[in-house]
C-alpha cells in the first residue's frame, strides 16, 4: 500500500513538473515578435493598433480587422491601411485569445493612444534579448542558444515578411 502511494505522488510530481516546463516555454516569444512590436514584453500573443482598430496575432502572423460587419484575418494589412506606418503607430499588447471579440472594450480603453507615435520598438532596441529576431538589425550579434540557426550554417535572414504588403489569403470570423 505504501509503495502505491509513493508511486502516485512521484507520478503527480513528474506531471506537475512537465506542466511547469511547458508553461515556461510557451510564455517567451521574443524571437517571433515583429520588429515593429513594442519593447518590454518577453511574451506577446496579440497587438491592438488603436489608430486603425486592427489586431495582430504574433504566432499566426495575421492581422484581424472588420470588413463588412465580419472579422477578417489576413497576413497583410488591407489596402485602406496601405500608408499606415507599423513602426510609428502605437501597439497595445493583449495576451488573450481572439481579442477582437472584445473590440468595444479595447477601442474604448485605448482610444487615447490613437495619436501616440513615440513608443519604443524592437527594431530600435539595443537590448541583446531582442537580437534574437532574425529581422533585427543586430541579429548577427545575438548570443543565442548553441543550436541557433547561425551555428548550423543556415541563413534565415531572407525569410522575413513585409507586414504591410497586400495579400490575398484571408479567413473570416463570425462575431
Amino acid at each position: 500500500m505504501n509503495k502505491k502511494i509513493i508511486f502516485i505522488f512521484l507520478l503527480m510530481g513528474v506531471i506537475t513538473l512537465n506542466k511547469v516546463e511547458a508553461q515556461f516555454s510557451l510564455n517567451i516569444n521574443i524571437g517571433t515578435q515583429p520588429i515593429w512590436g513594442p519593447i518590454g514584453y518577453d511574451y506577446a500573443e496579440n497587438y491592438y493598433m488603436p489608430a486603425i482598430g486592427v489586431y495582430y496575432n504574433v504566432a499566426g502572423q495575421q492581422y484581424t480587422y472588420r470588413e463588412n460587419n465580419r472579422w477578417v484575418s489576413t497576413h497583410s494589412l488591407p489596402y485602406r491601411y496601405r500608408n499606415y506606418d507599423l513602426y510609428n503607430g502605437y501597439k497595445v499588447v493583449i495576451n488573450q485569445p481572439r481579442p477582437y471579440l472584445h473590440d468595444d472594450e479595447y477601442r474604448g480603453k485605448y482610444a487615447q493612444y490613437r495619436d501616440v507615435h513615440n513608443q519604443p520598438i524592437i527594431r530600435d532596441s539595443r537590448d541583446n534579448k531582442y537580437f534574437e529576431s532574425k529581422d533585427h538589425p543586430m541579429h548577427n550579434q545575438w548570443k543565442g542558444k548553441p543550436n541557433d540557426d547561425r551555428n548550423r550554417g543556415q541563413n534565415n535572414h531572407e525569410k522575413g515578411k513585409n507586414h504591410n504588403k497586400m495579400g490575398n489569403n484571408y479567413n473570416e470570423h463570425d462575431n
